[in-house]
């Protein structure tokens, strides 16, 4: 009892040093910035990493499982397994399907997936990473996700899989691309990453795919600073996860247990010595890509944060939609999937290619008046360095996704920006056409 009461004291103490440390001054758009992204947290993520670290327990323990329990019912998949980044969670999502446990199913070397080149490059490098070859389709504008129809007309001999980012928080058209992978035999990933909380007819995205994954860096929804997740309705699949997350061990036991399948010196696999212990046989070339339990005790706290987040990014999604529609002959801006409710994770603006403004003149402008931009991430990926040299296929000329590497750019939705800095954010592109332009 006396170990549980000063337990509780440190925590309120750390309540308090929160209000003390953290408090939130209101913006002043004299000298504040207005980040493209970042954390929101109050006192009870503290109170929860701090709670976490008074148990010394190191690696994965009880927050995350109580955070994957909370996870796969919120998406409304059977499990959801944590690992280090969202990064990892798409390495992890692409080798599963490398697995001899899908038998004729199992993507081998050589096989094809088709996948976009405007993006983030760890949507594409599993692909690369496990001697797959990445197939390119283009792009629409205003949605920024893949066109379809180039999807289905890419599909060859060796297509055995599909991964695709929702852009931005913009659900790709699921019910297309879903029909096309039932169609052909293929596997769905949605890399989810950028879009927690989206919806596509009704139904959250991450919850449609073979595999979904999602991302907790502290740019995205929600976030346990660094962190990623893997998501299947599919019992082998998980299972393969698992073991290529926990270094491709074949035993399933959690961490700091034993002889879960009540048979550790039972087992005779591969050309091992009949009886070896199950905890030392491995059945992937897997990692370690495992989370610290006080990374997860932070996600808790976020989660039950959720739906407010995806209210505010939806509310400043809407404020700028609204505020710039003045600037559309200049500008395009975007427009969400037909049938979908997205989560958005930024703004993106694309300037015409008929404007007399250019997009390095907008941003500069912005960027010197304090205001985050960034990039439609990779732009054209196979144009960056990294990119050159790789087995690939490409399937259109991937004009549109040209386009938007030379003529758009991001600027914030997150949480932590309120109307002031909204408003700011709209006089600061009126201020911009009017310097411009002096008819504005």
């Amino acid at each position: 009892m006396e170990k549980d009461l000063l337990r509780q004291k440190i925590l309120e103490l750390v309540r308090d040093y929160h209000e003390q440390t953290f408090s939130t001054a209101k913006f002043d758009r004299e000298t504040d910035s207005i980040p493209y992204s970042g954390r929101v947290f109050d006192a009870e993520e503290l109170m929860h990493l701090v709670d976490a670290s008074l148990d010394f327990w190191l690696t994965t323990g009880r927050f995350a499982a109580q955070f994957e329990s909370m996870f796969a019912k919120y998406i409304g998949v059977k499990h959801a397994m944590l690992c280090n980044s969202g990064s990892s969670a798409n390495l992890l999502a692409v080798c599963a399907l490398t697995s001899p446990s899908l038998k004729e199913r199992q993507l081998m070397a050589g096989d094809e997936v088709l996948t976009v080149a405007a993006g983030f490059p760890t949507t594409v490098n599993p692909i690369i990473q496990n001697k797959l070859i990445p197939v390119f389709v283009d792009i629409n504008l205003e949605t920024y996700n893949v066109n379809v129809d180039e999807l289905e007309a890419a599909i060859g001999p060796r297509t055995k899989a599909i991964i695709l980012a929702h852009t931005l928080g913009n659900p790709f058209d699921l019910k297309a691309v879903s029909a096309i992978a039932k169609k052909h035999g293929l596997w769905l990933i949605e890399d989810n990453c950028d879009a927690l909380g989206s919806k596509f007819e009704s139904q959250l995205t991450g919850s449609l795919g073979d595999l979904s994954t999602s991302s907790f860096y502290p740019a995205h929804h929600i976030t346990m600073g660094e962190g990623g997740c893997v998501l299947t309705n599919n019992n082998t699949l998980k299972r393969v996860v698992e073991s290529f997350r926990d270094w491709g061990r074949d035993c399933f036991c959690a961490t700091g247990h034993d002889n879960t399948c009540g048979k550790r010196f039972g087992w005779e696999l591969g050309t091992l010595p009949p009886g070896y212990d199950h905890k030392y046989i491995y059945s992937h070339l897997g990692y370690n890509l495992k989370l610290t339990d006080m990374q997860a005790a932070v996600g808790v706290a976020q989660l039950k944060k959720l739906t407010q987040f995806i209210e505010r990014r939806q509310r400043n999604w809407q404020l700028l939609h609204d505020g710039l529609k003045q600037f559309e002959e200049h500008l395009i801006l975007p427009r969400a999937t037909a049938g979908s409710e997205p989560s958005w994770f930024g703004f993106v603006v694309t300037v015409r290619e008929d404007a007399v403004v250019k997009r390095a003149q907008l941003v500069h402008y912005l960027e010197a008046n304090r205001i985050a931009t960034r990039h439609l991430f990779g732009g054209n990926l196979l144009r960056q360095p990294a990119y050159q040299a790789v087995s690939k296929r490409v399937e259109s000329d991937l004009k549109i996704t040209d386009y938007a590497m030379n003529n758009s750019f991001v600027i914030g939705v997150y949480p932590g920006i309120g109307e002031p800095q909204i408003d700011y954010m709209l006089e600061t592109f009126k201020s911009f056409f009017k310097t411009q332009l002096p008819s504005y």
